[in-house]
């Protein structure tokens, strides 16, 4: 490409800019595949398009991408999108923050420590901190569940994989992945060694969420579907972004940071079911610090990585939707679509779990009164969650016919140890998911439908959609507070749980949030030296 410019110079012939021939390139390819880019509605029944008439007045965030550089490409919205979304993120105030935007802001920190306390007791946490431990390092950010410190970027790598360990954090459509996992674990690294108001950690974790989100309308489902681990490559992104508002980078630094973190971006989604997938929240958070770190040292990298000819989108998607990524959220805030998780298993089986748990209470049935059990969901889910027979814990996570038939079972399906290794293998429950066959039924993505017969022959049919927000945020405040006693009590009891949640609930008036790492770090402490 930088031979054609050269040569084109020459020659006195007019080069295209980069931005230009990429978003032709990419064009072309569409069209001769015969798949433009979508348009229309996206999963879980959001029209995330977003409806400009409402949210007039709620485009703080991204004002500046209305300013658009002249072109006469096909597709001008390409044209400078890099750094019009390193602008619009380093420009970012807490004042712009919606109050809704706050509100979410603090519940999606409450509810990552929460499963973050939670899954420092898995197995894979302890190899990860033996492997740090061997290196050595700086004491300067807390690790999770140790309650010692150790360098920034190793506890990021650790409580990242901590964070995700149970797959029991949350989800957003747009992004089709686990958007505050790699942006909250980066930039709460951070904030243990370099002071930084309440404040100011909130808008650095909305900053890098609303570009996590915009990245996945950019490239749409075919990342996703072509094996990437969205959290994994675009959290890498949504870190940097974080991490580089936290660092006070300017909108260039931060547009070199974008490139320096997309050119790390990786996680494959074959690796569901083992201890890789949460490595690769801890794999993002590292990547995204990393890359903010060396674009304030004046690191140099392409800022245009998101639409460039081989860049983010061209090389890990065959979709290129500048127009949705520049498209202003449905409520002013993508973070305001945040999907939280009440199950601890694989979002995608969220839906079947309550239908099934629905249907056995509609039934008035007992297990051994099941006939059968027939799910219909989007095809896109036996790439994800359909392990038919789940031999370890964590693959019971990951299969729609064991979590259905804890539903059936009436199993506490928000109980981490309901997925454990024994319950893979339990008579009754691998008796009862052979009776669960998984069908097509075209989508929405989020949505699944369930046909439950009896042995006396009745039959009960029902549908449920698990990817649609909370409109009620304060009784949503209160189910997140209770799965978060639910997980952080039993590491450090009822009082001190109640105390760290207080924290987070008003962290934004903290002139230090390091004082809430610093308090957690003595209660974990204390735990751990009294266990």
């Amino acid at each position: 490409m930088l031979l054609t410019v050269v040569l084109g110079g020459l020659l006195g012939l007019k080069a295209l800019s980069l931005a230009d021939e990429a978003a032709t390139l990419i064009s072309e390819r569409a069209e001769a595949a015969g798949a433009p880019p979508p348009t229309g509605p996206r999963p879980g029944g959001l029209d995330l398009a977003g409806d400009i008439g409402q949210t007039a007045g709620l485009l703080v965030f991204f004002m500046p991408l209305r300013r658009l550089p002249m072109s006469t490409d096909a597709s001008p919205a390409a044209a400078g999108l890099t750094r019009d979304l390193a602008a619009a993120a380093a420009d970012l105030k807490a004042a712009d923050l919606s109050a809704d935007a706050l509100t979410m802001a603090r519940h999606c920190l409450l509810d990552w420590f929460a499963v973050t306390i939670a899954g420092a007791n898995e197995p894979l946490v302890d190899v990860l901190l033996d492997e740090v431990t061997s290196e050595g390092g700086a004491a300067q950010a807390l690790i999770i569940g140790a309650g010692r410190k150790a360098s920034v970027s190793q506890a990021a790598l650790v409580n990242g994989a901590a964070s995700h360990a149970l797959d029991y954090d949350d989800v957003h459509s747009a992004m089709i992945g686990h958007p505050t996992v790699p942006v909250a674990t980066a930039i709460l690294a951070l904030a243990g060694q370099t002071p930084v108001s309440g404040a100011d950690l909130l808008t650095a974790f909305v900053a890098g969420y609303e570009i996590e989100c915009r990245i996945g309308r950019l490239m749409q489902d075919s990342h996703y579907a072509k094996g990437f681990h969205s959290t994994a490559t675009i959290g890498t992104v949504g870190a940097a972004v974080g991490a580089g508002r936290l660092l006070g980078l300017d909108a260039a630094q931060m547009a070199t940071a974008i490139g320096i973190a997309a050119t790390q971006a990786a996680g494959l989604k074959s690796q569901f079911g083992t201890m890789c997938k949460p490595l690769h929240v801890g794999k993002a958070a590292t990547g995204g610090i990393l890359a903010a770190r060396l674009a304030k040292r004046g690191f140099t990298g392409r800022d245009d990585m998101l639409e460039a000819p081989q860049g983010l989108a061209d090389a890990m998607s065959d979709h290129f939707n500048p127009e949705a990524a520049r498209a202003p959220a449905p409520r002013g805030f993508w973070i305001r679509e945040n999907l939280f998780k009440y199950h601890a298993a694989c979002y995608l089986t969220h839906s079947t779990i309550e239908l099934a748990r629905d249907l056995a209470v509609d039934a008035a049935v007992t297990p051994d009164q099941v006939a059968a059990l027939t799910l219909s969901v989007d095809p896109g889910h036996y790439k994800v969650c359909h392990i038919l027979e789940p031999e370890t814990g964590l693959q019971t996570k990951f299969s729609m016919r064991h979590t259905a038939a804890l539903g059936l079972a009436g199993e506490d399906t928000a109980r981490i140890d309901t997925y454990s290794d024994a319950n893979a293998g339990r008579a009754d429950l691998v008796a009862l998911r052979q009776k669960v066959k998984v069908t097509d039924n075209g989508g929405p993505f989020t949505m699944a439908g369930a046909v439950l017969e009896t042995t006396d022959g009745r039959r009960f049919e029902k549908k449920f959609d698990v990817g649609v927000p909370a409109e009620d945020l304060a009784q949503q405040g209160d189910r997140l507070r209770a799965k978060f006693a639910s997980l952080v009590a039993p590491s450090l009891g009822d009082e001190t749980s109640a105390a760290l949640a207080a924290d987070l609930d008003r962290v934004d008036g903290f002139n230090d949030a390091g004082a809430v790492l610093s308090r957690l770090g003595g209660w974990l402490a204390k735990s751990n030296a009294m266990h």
